[in-house]
This record gives structure tokens, sequence and C-alpha cells, in this order.
């Protein structure tokens, strides 16, 4: 008897997948549990996690970024070590420096000394916001106008008040306006005649007010910049010597706070203003509202410094 010739009447059982191999010859004999084993297993990849919205539409959840937290490493993640040994050395391999808001001060004091640049030229700070709220709610791009400690212009701002009432508008034109009136100066103001740096109003003449709407732009009374108001010596008094600053990119301040000649502590007190006046746009409850805080001044280069040391302990960050 051969090898694989079966023993007489002896059932034999062939599967579909043993079949070839019999008929080709040559290899060994599959049994039906054999057979089961080899059979191809099919792999699916993993569903999207996918969440419906309101309307009944799909979208993908995005996975959120964790922040790296590397305040216990040994070095900061990327970066060669926290602090460089030797005093020449490549910057994107070190973390950013971050001065105290008086030592930002006297370095572009320093730099002005040895660039042989003006020593009256401005200072600029550079803040980036942080304008979320609580569910997906955003904070809206504002202009605010502060009375810093320490001017650094010499020149009163021009005010043109808009009043019907001639006892308000003579006592416009005693606090200083550079005009006042009703609605005979909208021509004047719509041919150029007439122009300001700010423009008031009061409640009642705004509705008239609607064809210069277009022409002002931005310097259009509103009451959010504080430009509508019923007590006019007060709000002249803000405006003809206030400092202007808005918010622009959805989430930067880019302005003025001092010139580089004025002492240290002048420029540390009009910082506190505008950063104290910045804060106040935003609750408590949301947070700290600056991102990162930049200095310098017209020719130098740029100072990282900790707004933190500026803005008072009690409500640091928080509104009015």
């Amino acid at each position: 008897m051969g090898l694989f010739e079966p023993e007489p009447d002896t059932p034999v059982t062939v599967t579909a997948a043993c079949s070839g191999q019999l008929l080709g010859g040559g290899g060994p004999l599959c049994t039906a549990q054999s057979a089961a084993r080899s059979l191809p297993v099919r792999t699916l990849a993993a569903v999207r996690a996918v969440k419906k919205d309101k309307k009944g539409g799909v979208e993908e959840v995005k996975k959120e970024k964790r922040p790296i937290q590397d305040k216990d490493r040994h070095k900061p993640f990327g970066k060669t070590a926290w602090v460089p040994v030797d005093d020449v050395f490549i910057l994107k391999y070190y973390p950013r420096t971050v001065y105290g808001a008086a030592e930002a001060i006297q370095m572009l004091k320093r730099f002005q000394v040895l660039d042989f640049t003006p020593h009256n030229q401005p200072v600029y700070i550079d803040l980036k916001l942080d304008m979320k709220l609580e569910k997906k709610k955003k904070i809206d791009p504002f202009v605010s106008t502060v009375h810093l400690p320490h001017p650094f212009k010499t020149a009163i701002n021009r005010v043109l008040v808009f009043t019907e009432d001639p006892n308000q508008a003579r006592e416009a034109q005693e606090n200083g306006a550079a005009a006042a009136g009703g609605a005979e100066l909208i021509q004047q103001v719509l041919e150029d005649e007439i122009s300001a740096d700010f423009y008031l109003a009061v409640p009642e003449i705004l509705p008239k007010l609607l064809p210069l709407k277009n022409k002002l732009r931005k310097k259009f009374p509103k009451s959010k910049r504080g430009t509508v108001s019923t007590n006019i010596p007060k709000t002249l008094e803000l405006f003809k010597t206030g400092h202007e600053y808005l918010v622009e990119s959805d989430c930067y301040i880019r302005t003025q706070i001092a010139t580089l000649n004025m002492t240290t502590e002048q420029i540390s007190g009009n910082l506190q203003t505008v950063l104290m006046d910045v804060c106040s746009h935003r609750p408590p409850s949301a947070g700290p509202f600056i991102e990162r805080a930049i200095m310098a001044s017209h020719t130098s280069e740029a100072v990282w410094f900790h707004h933190e040391d500026v803005l008072p302990h009690l409500g640091q960050e928080g509104g009015k």
C-alpha cells in the first residue's frame, strides 16, 4: 500500500482548499481542521470618531493638542538647555529670555547710548491678548482712551462736539472744544472744512449724524468708545489729553506709551495705566488676558518682559 493510498472501506473527506494540492501532486495531505486555520483574515481600519451637530450633520472630532509641560525637565522640549553656558550662542537653541519691566526699560536706554540714536525716540509695547470666553464666545476688538499720568505729547487733541443745545455748545467751547454745533456742522465735515482728532456727541443728535458714518468710520461717535455722553466737560478733558489705542488683527495691541528720555518711573507709570485699562475689558473669571508682552524703542530690538510685575497683585488680570 502506497503512502497516500487509503485502506479499503475507509471514507475519505477532501476539502476544496486541499483539492488543488492533491491534483497538483507532491504536496502534503490537508485535513478539514488545517484548512480552516489557513483561511485569510481581513483586518478593518478603525472608524474615525464623529459626532452629530444640532442640524443633523456629521462632523469629525478634532483632538485638542495638549501643551507640553517641561518645567520639571532637565531641558526644555526641543531646546539644547535652559541657559547657555557661553556668552555667544544661537538663540533658537535656548528658551527666550523674559525680563522684568524695569530691567527692560533700562535695556532700551542702554541700547540708545550704544547705538547713538535719538534720546527722545518713542517707546512702544506690543501685546497679544487671549480674546476667548466661555462657550466659544470671544471678546470683540475694542478701542479705548486712557489718561496717562505722564503725557508724552505736547499738542492737545482737537475735539468736535455735536449738540443742538446752545447751552451745551457754549459749555463745550468754554472747555476747549475746537468746534461745537448741531446738524449745520455735518456738511462742513463732509467737505473737509472742519476736521478733528475726536468727535463727541450727545445721545439725542445721533440719528442725524448717520450721513457721517462712512466719512468718520472708526471716529464716528459711539457709546462703547465713550464718545457719546451728556457730561461734556468731563468727556472733553479725557479726549483732549487722552491716549487712544485699539486692538488690531483680532488680538494684538501696538501702541506708544512714552519717550525714551523720560525717567524709568514715568515710563513704568504709563505702562501700568495702559495695562490696567487693557485688562479691564475682560471679566476676571476668564483668566489671564495678556498672553505675552514686548517692549521696544523706535530703533532698538524687541525685549520680552513680565507684564505681571507692573499690574497690582489684587485683581491683577481682572476687570474693573
